[in-house]
């Protein structure tokens, strides 16, 4: 077979699948294009997915009669300073390949105008074919009009997903470059209806958050805690949200360096192990991060796409994000997010076909005065306090003058409150000064003794406790190999265990902290998770899961029957340790409902 060179279209064909994968990619590169040019505004029309047309509008510097030909050119660029100066890239864009790609296989037009030009010059490029230059009205900027794409690949074409489905790529493309450049005003327009309109803030100093709480959604601002932080030239601003509020997928991660949306491994993987205390499997955290640094400090030419980078100095990188974020996140205490309450509310509010009690009939006289004023058909949820109300149990335990005192605003000094009782015996009701807290006992504590863990292994070591009788744990002989192979490991975090028998191992000291937990329970936990870690895993490297798992089989069980000093203990201890908000597989401990929704629940408001 004899080696020949291809045609120019089919080479331009070819390279533009790097460039353009679908229509969300030829929308990331023209509003990248707008943001270069200086725009202030940037209009994004689109229809049937972007297939039919993607059209893009600025009001940025505009190009000149001579520069309209040589923007289509491939590899003709203004955003390189010189032509060798590929490790000083400020711009997003600086190929010069996104308008030739997107011509190559679609039917472009581009028309603009210069600020200090009479007028305006449009082009027209369809597959090969150049149209000639000619005069049109258009205010000073540029736009860039792309119909039929795909219409020169029919296999790329073929392969494109739903319109829907490539509508919803696009309005995440811009989304993410909407958020990066809050000073910038975008909309998108999908067939007709206004999909995003994200205008200049007003207030300067909160136009970031602003801008975010926009894209992502109201409850993120709610929930959002400010970070800030730099190290060796590199600076992390930004917002993350608190570990209960968090997402079955890594979708609303959004991650940032100089201005350009990417999606990182390094950054990724940062933000796991910076969460990786508070959530569990299958859990991901909200957040918008920002990295700015020296361009020379990243290279950004890895792929056409622009959304990989690498650093020179990723070591610095990951230890800034994940350093940060856990300081962020200590420094918010025992809050929990605000969707926690909505959530409760939302369960527990009467809808307007609610439930019909039954009265006492009256066979003469006056109607009741309330009759008919009540709900008519069974509120959601609802019928959790039917079944609490038919328990022959009484739901509350006997309240004691430790646990009320009579005066209102007991709690006001507390933010958690003053205990008021337990229901269930698993759950603490207390009152604050404007609402009430309602604590899972069990997951707070084990975030309590989980915490208390962790310092003591950062202090040198757990205290340890002798048991007065050794517990023997039958297990299979592979499994206590397991362990006994791992009792020096063991003994840091405070268990001390030995082999008793080919099949069984003995335990003769615990952690302190555990008190007098289930300790065969535990055994089996720690067996089942180190022959998930591997036998090249060292310890210390899932202390976090290891700590977590003792800490579980250590804490006050659901079912206990707690004193009302016990309670308010609890809450003390709650309010001063960090991260209690949320237990150690990220779910809440705690449900604060204020008084004036509960309020609203029965009318008064």
């Amino acid at each position: 077979m004899n080696i020949r060179l291809l045609p120019d279209g089919v080479i331009n064909r070819i390279a533009a699948g790097e460039v353009v994968e679908r229509p969300a990619s030829a929308v990331k590169e023209l509003v990248e294009n707008a943001i270069d040019a200086g725009a202030r505004h940037v209009e994004v029309e689109v229809s049937e997915g972007g297939r039919a047309l993607i059209q893009v509008s600025d009001d940025g510097c505009g190009m000149s009669r001579e520069e309209l030909p040589l923007a289509i050119s491939r590899h003709a660029t203004s955003k390189l300073p010189r032509d060798d100066d590929l490790g000083n890239i400020s711009t997003l864009g600086f190929r010069g390949e996104a308008l030739p790609s997107i011509a190559a296989v679609s039917r472009l037009k581009i028309i603009s105008r210069e600020s200090s030009a009479e007028n305006a010059w449009s082009l027209s490029i369809e597959g090969d074919a150049v149209g000639k230059l000619a005069p049109a009205a258009h205010p000073p900027g540029t736009t860039v009009s792309v119909r039929d794409l795909f219409y020169a690949t029919p296999a790329r074409l073929k392969f494109l997903k739903t319109e829907r489905t490539e509508s919803g790529h696009i309005a995440d493309t811009l989304s993410r470059l909407a958020m990066a450049r809050s000073d910038i005003g975008f909309t998108l327009i999908d067939s007709g209806r206004e999909v995003l309109r994200a205008p200049v803030a007003a207030d300067l100093l909160d136009s970031r958050l602003s801008r975010l709480a926009l894209v992502i959604g109201r409850d993120f601002a709610d929930n959002a805690l400010a970070v800030d932080a730099e190290r060796e030239g590199v600076r992390l601003t930004g917002y993350a949200c608190l570990p209960t509020f968090n997402r079955a997928t890594a979708r609303q991660q959004y991650l940032f360096i100089n201005g350009r949306p990417v999606r990182d491994r390094l950054l990724v993987g940062a933000v796991r192990g910076a969460y990786h205390d508070f959530l569990g499997g299958g859990r991901h955290p909200v957040l918008a991060l920002f990295l700015e640094l020296s361009p020379d400090g990243l290279d950004v030419n890895v792929h056409p796409a622009k959304t990989e980078v690498r650093f020179r100095d990723a070591g610095v990188v990951r230890g800034l994000i994940v350093g940060s974020l856990k300081r962020t996140l200590a420094a918010a205490g025992h809050r929990a997010a605000t969707t926690v309450s909505n959530v409760a509310l939302g369960a527990i509010r009467p809808s307007d076909g609610g439930f019909q009690p039954a009265l006492p009939s009256h066979t003469g006289g006056a109607r009741h005065p309330h009759a008919g004023a009540y709900p008519k058909a069974p509120a959601p949820g609802m019928g959790v306090l039917s079944d609490v109300a038919s328990d022959n149990q009484a739901p509350f335990s006997a309240p004691t003058a430790d646990s009320f005192d009579g005066a209102p605003d007991a709690g006001k000094e507390f933010p958690l409150g003053v205990a008021r009782g337990q229901v269930h015996a698993t759950y603490i009701v207390a009152q604050t000064s404007d609402g009430i807290v309602i604590v899972d006992q069990h997951a707070a504590h084990e975030r309590l003794v989980y915490e208390k863990m962790k310092a003591g292994l950062d202090a040198g070591g757990i205290s340890r406790q002798i048991l007065l009788l050794p517990e023997v744990v039958e297990l299979e002989e592979s499994a206590a190999a397991r362990l006994t192979k791992r009792s020096e490991e063991f003994a840091d975090l405070g268990l001390i265990l030995e082999a008793f028998g080919p099949g069984a191992v003995i335990v003769r000291e615990t952690p302190a902290l555990l008190g007098e937990g289930d300790v065969k329970g535990l055994v089996r936990d720690l067996a089942e998770e180190l022959a998930e870690f591997g036998e090249s895993v060292a310890l210390k490297e899932k202390l976090v899961d290891v700590c977590s798992s003792m800490a579980c089989h250590g804490s006050v069980r659901a079912g206990r029957r707690l004193k009302a000093e016990e309670m308010n203990a609890l809450l003390r201890e709650m309010e001063v340790t960090p991260h209690s908000g949320q237990c150690n597989h990220g779910r809440p401990t705690y449900v604060e409902l204020k008084l004036a929704d509960i309020e609203r629940l029965f009318g008064r408001r």
